[in-house]
C-alpha cells in the first residue's frame, strides 16, 4: 500500500493523494483492484523501501564499464515535440518547486540514484495529479542489480529491442473516498548506459518513457 501525503500540507488528513508520495509500492501485486482501506499519512521526507527485502544496489561504477550516453544537460532535451506539446497540455507546469514526489519508492532505488549522474524532472503543481522522472547514467552491473531489485519488488518487466521495461500499478481509494491510480515505470537501456525512472499518480501519458528513450538516442 502506498502511503500518500500532499505537498507543503504535510499532517493535514484529508490530503491523503498528493505529490508528496514516497512510501512503498506493493510487493507482488500490480493492478489491484480498487479498495477502501484507508491509506495512511506520511511525511515527504519518508523514503520508507518496501517491507520485502531487496538485494542492495551498488553505487560505484567500474572503470570498464562506460555508458554510450551522456547524460541530458536539460529536461527541455528529454521529450520529443509532440510529447513536449501533450505534457504541457495534460500536466503543466514542468519542475514546479513544490513538487517532491519521487521518481521511486524503492529503498535500494533511491539510494543508488542519489550517487550516481541524474536529471530530475517533474510534471504538475501540487496536487493530487502529476509525475516524476529521473534520467540517469549507470554502468551494466549496475543494471542488473537495478532489474534485480525491481523483479523481486514485483514490478512486471519485459525486454524490448531498445529497452528492459518494468511497470507496477494500483488502484485504490484515499481517506477522503477519492479513487486515485498510481504507480511506476523503471526503464534500463544497456546499450546507451541509462535508467529512466518515472513515478506517476492520476495522470500516466502512453509512451512517456518509451518516448525519453527514443528521443536520447536518436
Amino acid at each position: 500500500m502506498f502511503p500518500l501525503a500532499r505537498t507543503g500540507v504535510v499532517g493535514v488528513a484529508a490530503a491523503v493523494l498528493a505529490l508528496t508520495l514516497t512510501a512503498c509500492l506493493p510487493d507482488a501485486e500490480t493492478d489491484a483492484a480498487p479498495t477502501s482501506t484507508a491509506v495512511p499519512e506520511t511525511t515527504a521526507s519518508s523514503t520508507t523501501g518496501p517491507a520485502k527485502a531487496t538485494p542492495s544496489v551498488a553505487s560505484t561504477p567500474t572503470v570498464t564499464e562506460q555508458p554510450a550516453t551522456s547524460l541530458p544537460t536539460s529536461c527541455d532535451d528529454i521529450y520529443s515535440a509532440g510529447m513536449r506539446s501533450t505534457l504541457d497540455a495534460l500536466v503543466p507546469p514542468l519542475n514546479d518547486p513544490g513538487v517532491t514526489l519521487l521518481s521511486t519508492d524503492q529503498a535500494p532505488l533511491l539510494e543508488l540514484l542519489a550517487s550516481v549522474p541524474t536529471l530530475r524532472c517533474t510534471w504538475g503543481a501540487p496536487s493530487e495529479v502529476g509525475m516524476a522522472t529521473n534520467v540517469s547514467v549507470i554502468d551494466t552491473s549496475q543494471m542488473a542489480a537495478v532489474t534485480s531489485a525491481l523483479t523481486e519488488a514485483g514490478f512486471g518487466c519485459e525486454t524490448t529491442a531498445v529497452a528492459t521495461i518494468c511497470r507496477v500499478e494500483q488502484r485504490g481509494v484515499s481517506l477522503d473516498d477519492k479513487p486515485y491510480e498510481r504507480g511506476e515505470t523503471q526503464a534500463l537501456s544497456p546499450a546507451t548506459g541509462l535508467w529512466v525512472s518515472t513515478s506517476w499518480i492520476n495522470v500516466n501519458p502512453d509512451g512517456y518513457t518509451e518516448d525519453i528513450l527514443a528521443t536520447l538516442t536518436r
